[in-house]
């Protein structure tokens, strides 16, 4: 059994003449430990599927079993329980607190699960130490680089020690060299600790940091490649 399968998934938006078919019988294994990077043109459907992986949204018909469980199945209040104990995420906009600082915005989802403070505060410094950012934790995100602030989304994210980590675009807002650092944060993550890895990218080059690619094409999963260079 695969960690995340998605059989038969669609998405519908809309109704009557105004619907629109974002996804349409979407079949997808993720297997635990796999580093994943998904790629298509805009309005493939691959952010589409994501949010549903993310349990941000649901399908419209199909199954998503995440560890055996269907996940369309669950309420609200479960697959937000679902989303804190298992989901991590990282975005393009790192969409940290402005006014206060990196500990503090990795302590966050601790928070939301109720963690005390020392409990917390242990574990976001453990986090920032894993990214590099130790000696970072009191400053605010305008006193650090792009490449921090990911960084410190990526902390924010791990905090929980998630089984799945999302990330939507993580290298969009940053040069070259930032993006190589983040890619090789994530590798290693996904290395070391065996975290799941699901990556949007519009870039090959970051692409290419995955043990599979899978690309999104009119709604569906066009092809899945095995890079050959990492089997």
């Amino acid at each position: 059994m695969s960690l995340i399968e998605l059989r038969g998934v669609t998405k519908v938006f809309g109704s009557g003449q105004s619907a629109f078919q974002a996804l349409k019988g979407v079949d997808l294994d993720i297997e635990k430990g796999e580093f994943v990077a998904v790629m298509g043109a805009s309005g493939g459907g691959k952010s589409t599927t994501m949010n549903i992986l993310g349990c941000l949204d649901t399908p419209t018909t199909g199954t998503y079993r995440f560890k055996g469980i269907p996940v369309e199945t669950l309420t609200n209040d479960q697959r937000a329980m679902l989303r804190r104990r298992y989901l991590g995420f990282v975005f393009q906009g790192f969409n940290l607190l402005s006014r206060t600082s990196a500990l503090e915005n990795v302590e966050l989802p601790l928070i939301y699960r109720g963690e005390d403070r020392k409990t917390r505060r242990a574990a976001a410094l453990a986090a920032l130490d894993r990214v590099g950012l130790l000696q970072w934790a009191d400053h605010t995100p305008a006193e650090l680089s792009g490449g921090q602030q990911q960084r410190v989304a990526i902390a924010r994210a791990i905090v929980t020690q998630p089984q799945v980590l999302f990330a939507d675009e993580p290298t969009g807002n940053l040069d070259s060299e930032r993006s190589i650092e983040i890619m090789e944060l994530l590798s290693a993550l996904n290395r070391e600790q065996g975290i799941t890895i699901a990556m949007v990218t519009h870039e090959p080059d970051m692409a290419a940091y995955a043990g599979t690619i899978i690309r999104f094409r009119d709604g569906l999963v066009e092809e899945r490649i095995v890079n050959k260079v990492l089997a």
